[in-house]
């Protein structure tokens, strides 16, 4: 995508940062890490000529020192790729997620139960997940569990996945289940989760000035 065109993407979407050359930081050492983390944001607040305040940590691998850098760099959260989950995660910095939009197996729903932990608050999701065959139908299955139950539903996709599955007719047909069941004010962006439900820490990014005008 040309600069152009993400400027306009950002007009009706949040825009957050996935490190610089999406190099896992887990596999880097602390400067490396530092760096993409840093570069990323920049970067991205070139082109837009805002704050950047979302970021996700590639592939869900991170330590502890790298959501600290997270935090120093001025994001003000992150997500992981912990799925399974019905809440927005244990502090604004390791935020969960629900379900990936893409048919995986149920190893990998397993393997990332098990070694995410909070395995007690998680085993619903895991049980739903487990008990339908067809990923589609899974989908919804935990989709509805969040609705019945009060909770938070995070979806998540990757846009080249939902191109070779050819499941953009079934992503629309989704959102347009999501529409009908869920208020127009309990659809958020990832911001917007975060501020919802970390707001003693978390400093709205409207209230920040622009970095640079970009008014061309």
């Amino acid at each position: 995508m040309s600069s152009a065109q993400i400027r306009i993407l950002s007009q009706q979407f949040e825009i957050g940062s996935h490190t610089y050359s999406h190099r896992f930081l887990s596999q880097v050492n602390i400067e490396q890490a530092k760096f993409e983390i840093m570069k990323g944001k920049t970067v991205l607040e070139d082109i837009l000529g805002q704050h950047v305040v979302g970021f996700c940590y590639p592939g869900g691998k991170f330590r502890q020192e790298h959501a600290l850098l997270v935090k120093s760099s001025g994001f003000l959260y992150a997500r992981t790729a912990m799925n399974l989950c019905f809440d927005a995660g244990s502090n604004q910095y390791e935020m969960a997620t629900t379900c990936q939009f893409y048919p995986h197996q149920r190893a990998v729903f397993l393997r990332n139960f098990v070694r995410g932990g909070r395995w007690l608050s998680r085993h619903e999701g895991l049980v739903l997940a487990f008990n339908r065959n067809n990923w589609l139908a899974r989908t919804y299955a935990l989709f509805d569990h969040a609705c019945e139950n009060d909770a938070i539903f995070h979806l998540w996709c990757h846009s080249e996945d939902i191109d070779k599955l050819n499941a953009w007719d079934d992503l629309d047909e989704f959102f347009a289940y999501v529409q009908a069941c869920v208020p127009r004010q309990n659809r958020l962006s990832n911001e917007q989760l975060a501020q919802r439900f970390f707001p003693a820490t978390c400093e709205t990014a409207h209230n920040l000035s622009p970095i640079h005008d970009i008014s061309r």
